[in-house]
């Protein structure tokens, strides 16, 4: 999901969303997941998925089977499994629902709008068979969560085959999902599918689907879509049958369909998620990336010509992004990756994103990269969005950030100022719950928005201020060298950071996503040389301070944390330690003091930047 609002990214509380996709002829043998790990007992699961579907454009309807291998790599038997029926959150009565109508400050793109549906504009999954092995299974729906039986445990190390008749109808569109958008997108179909949930080393995350993302299995999908021969698809993973089709994606001449209907055939390897998107009125542009993916573009031909314009120019500065974050991240690992108009706003999926296209240029390029971001921070470094949706927001907000600085010549001092503003509203303002709170489990959907957006991001940033930006730039690569193609945790990326630096940060971890506690360091006392300087706020941090003495001349010092067990590389003069306990710090100054600045450059969340300055009066 992204949080968004124009050009620079991120003014507080507008929330941008995305969805994934991609679209060519690569091998998907090529790409196989890093097997390093900092764990040498970490297991995932794994799935693979065969479906094929057939959709009605006419009522929205659709029919489908699935074949899913299951692999249980974990250690444990399991008696169960549990699928997520996603669309039955469309419906009046629904947890979606009536969350909506009972939180202080819904989401204006849902409301109430949710009860009002007919039979013919609501969502629907409904299983009509299942079978374990060829055997029949029994099953329960409860509300967005399909509860299985096994007739035979799964045994660790197994593979177990499900085959699975269902149905589905698309509901109109209210959230990331749904037919015939504000912008007459016909189908942007996301999370439309049965989808087996995550198990891992917290046990089933079988959770509802109330309004935040997801947490899925990595695995390979083979996917089938019969449509109207009329509409042009963009989808997770690679098109196998560009001939057949047409619509832009051919190698070379095109067989003339037989009757009204396309096969569209995707293949999409080590992914968690598989996304598609369908309109008869979309055009198709490609750019090719430079030793990088295929780059495609799918937007309503029908758009104002200032909006077609816009999405002609988005197309080089998406380049742009891809190599910002493939140098500055990791290799995208994929041949291709689509920016598809459609949804609700903008939203990630699996290799391609879903936004909203009747934007102003700035706005184009700067959602294109939350979401492009999102290609590293979730679908590659795959947490659990329901429990750590603060890294993949927050991290791809601070990395989407500096690339829109990049690409866009703006050469800020501080790309990430909007979130510290924003964080530093919700530290004072009495809302604030703790970055372990379940994402569905904010009082407020602003108090989310802020946490997961800004907070997070000010993690990120505030960490290069702690350990020094280069070793932050060092952390950040290693951890999608050390955890690409897995489910990290918080603590996978402290302890990235930690190798690095031979320094201890659990603290840092804990006092500011674990905690609410603020930072909030002041200027206590200054007389001729002597400094008194006290720790008023909870969390503690180590200290950049700027002394300016009466000559007019300037010195940087450094306090170091005791408890972090080491200094960042700096070329201020470093000072003793500060243990966490003690609530004053004294030292001396080499000359008459004039002024003295905690923090000068703002790097450090404090919450009371007022008692941060000493000014001498004359």
């Amino acid at each position: 999901m992204g949080f968004f609002n124009s050009f620079k990214m991120k003014k507080f509380f507008l929330f941008l969303f995305s969805l994934s996709f991609l679209i060519s002829t690569a091998n998907p043998k090529e790409i196989e997941p890093n097997k390093t790990t900092s764990n040498s007992s970490y297991w995932q699961q794994h799935v693979d998925y065969k479906m094929d579907i057939t959709m009605d454009v006419n009522n929205y309807r659709y029919n489908g089977t699935q074949q899913l291998v299951y692999t249980n790599n974990s250690p444990d038997v399991l008696n169960r499994v549990y699928y997520h029926l996603y669309f039955n959150a469309f419906q009046p009565g629904s947890e979606m629902d009536i969350r909506s109508q009972n939180i202080a400050d819904p989401d204006g793109r849902v409301g109430d709008r949710i009860s009002k549906l007919t039979p013919e504009e609501i969502g629907y999954l409904k299983v009509t068979s299942l079978k374990q092995n060829g055997i029949i299974l029994n099953y329960d729906v409860v509300g967005t969560v399909l509860e299985v039986q096994l007739n035979e445990p799964i045994q660790p190390g197994e593979k177990v085959t499900f085959d699975m008749v269902f149905n589905g109808q698309v509901p109109v569109q209210i959230r990331r999902s749904g037919r015939n958008n504000a912008e007459g997108v016909a189908l942007s179909m996301t999370q439309w599918y049965p989808k087996l949930a995550e198990y891992d080393f917290e046990g089933w995350h079988a959770d509802p689907y109330i309004g935040r993302e997801f947490h899925g299995v990595w695995g390979d999908f083979d996917v089938t879509i019969n449509i109207d021969k009329n509409y042009t698809i963009g989808g997770s993973g690679y098109l196998q049958n560009p001939n057949e089709i047409g619509h832009g994606y051919e190698t070379g001449e095109v067989n003339q369909p037989k009757g009204d209907m396309l096969s569209w055939h995707f293949l999409a390897p080590k992914v968690h998620d598989f996304t598609w998107a369908a309109d008869p009125e979309f055009i198709h542009d490609t750019m090719q990336v430079p030793d990088g993916p295929m780059l495609h573009f799918l937007y309503k031909k029908n758009l104002e010509a200032e909006y077609l314009e816009n999405w002609k120019q988005l197309q080089p500065k998406t380049v742009e992004l891809m190599n910002y974050f493939s140098e500055n991240i990791g290799m995208y690992p994929y041949k291709q990756y689509s920016v598809i108009q459609g949804g609700d706003g903008g939203m990630e999926y699996a290799m391609c994103t879903l936004i909203t296209g009747k934007r102003k240029l700035g706005s184009l390029i700067g959602v294109t990269a939350h979401e492009l971001a999102h290609a590293w921070f979730q679908f590659l470094l795959a947490t659990n969005e329901l429990k750590h949706y603060w890294m993949d927001e927050g991290f791809t907000s601070y990395i989407s950030d500096y690339a829109m600085d990049a690409v866009m010549g703006t050469n800020e001092d501080n790309p990430t100022t909007n979130a510290y503003r924003g964080y530093l509203y919700l530290a004072t303002s009495g809302k604030e719950q703790p970055l372990t709170t379940q994402a569905d489990r904010f009082e407020y959907n602003q108090a989310y928005g802020i946490s997961a957006y800004s907070k997070g991001e000010v993690f990120m940033a505030q960490l290069g201020y702690v350990i020094g930006e280069d070793n932050l730039k060092a952390t950040i690569k290693k951890y999608f060298n050390d955890f690409a193609f897995k489910h990290p945790t918080p603590n996978d990326f402290i302890r990235t950071a930690e190798k690095i630096t031979d320094f201890e940060l659990d603290w840092y971890l804990i006092d500011f996503a674990q905690t609410t506690n603020t930072i909030d360091y002041g200027v206590k006392a200054v007389s001729d040389k002597t400094i008194m300087l006290e720790r008023i706020g909870l969390m503690p941090m180590p200290l950049d301070l700027t002394v300016t003495y009466t000559d007019g001349t300037t010195e940087d010092y450094y306090i170091p944390l005791r408890m972090m067990r080491g200094k960042k590389p700096t070329t201020a003069t470093t000072i003793s330690n500060w243990a966490w306990a003690y609530p004053t710090y004294t030292f001396e100054a080499s000359k008459t003091i004039k002024s003295v600045q905690i923090d000068p450059k703002e790097w450090m969340a404090d919450v009371n930047k007022e008692n941060n300055k000493f000014e001498k009066q004359d």
